[in-house]
């Protein structure tokens, strides 16, 4: 972090887009083959970085040993399996449950957004053409669009080849801190499905709760990172241990 404070929220955000696809398996990090494209290759996981680091130890929780390497990473995995930026709150309830966490989990681990950075594309549908009846997403309040608007000046295709970056958190964006939360307060949540957090009868509470007791979310947050890092993993016999993290082992 001392030579790049990026790395916090691209190796948590990694472990996150691989736990979600195949489980815990590392499957994210293996390289396209000429007959498949891989997981890291899908719009889904845009912008996920961390592909080069070493091995990384969390400061503030242990990270369970014994796991091994899966051997398949498909790009069509990634689009079935993890949360779209324009999920409602009962899809994302969904999605977090087959991967057996909790509503509470979701709110939890959502937090991580207090930390990194996002492509204008993942939401400049909520600045310029949310739907037919509001061209900006009401539950995004307007200085904050305008702000967006700044960054993000038209909509983007991405396709184009140009896509800025935004910090999900324009106050503390190096910092993992319950700041989210008060942003979606604010009605400044950057994605759709963060801002809905606040906006549903189901996780407001929840979110009203991690705005007063920022230590409680924070040991909320590293027990529920244990436990995403526990979805599928491959033990004994299954998988392989990789030699190269990039490629399976011939």
């Amino acid at each position: 972090m001392a030579n790049d404070t990026g790395i916090p929220a691209a190796l948590t955000r990694l472990h996150f887009h691989d736990c979600f696809v195949r489980g815990c398996d590392a499957s994210i990090l293996l390289d396209s083959t000429p007959k498949h494209k891989a997981e890291k290759e899908s719009m889904r996981n845009k912008g996920i970085g961390g592909f080069e680091c070493s091995p990384y130890r969390w400061h503030y929780y242990d990270v369970l040993g014994g796991r091994r390497d899966g051997t398949i990473s498909l790009i069509g995995d990634a689009t079935k399996n993890l949360p779209d930026a324009f999920f409602n709150v009962t899809q994302l309830k969904e999605n977090f449950a087959k991967k057996g966490l909790s509503l509470e989990e979701l709110v939890t681990l959502s937090g991580v957004h207090s930390i990194g950075d996002c492509h204008c594309s993942s939401f400049s549908k909520r600045l310029y053409s949310f739907n037919a009846t509001y061209p900006q997403d009401p539950s995004m309040v307007s200085t904050y669009a305008s702000y967006l608007r700044a960054k993000c000046p038209r909509p983007v295709k991405t396709n184009s080849g140009v896509d800025p970056i935004v910090p999900f958190d324009p106050l503390t964006p190096t910092r993992l801190d319950n700041n989210y939360y008060k942003n979606l307060k604010s009605k400044k949540g950057l994605l759709f499905s963060d801002q809905v957090l606040w906006e549903s009868s189901l996780t407001k509470k929840m979110v009203g709760s991690n705005i007063k007791h920022p230590s409680a979310w924070a040991s909320k947050f590293a027990s529920a990172m244990v436990h995403m890092g526990s979805i599928k993993v491959l033990t004994g016999s299954q998988g392989e241990i990789r030699k190269n993290c990039r490629v399976v082992n011939y």
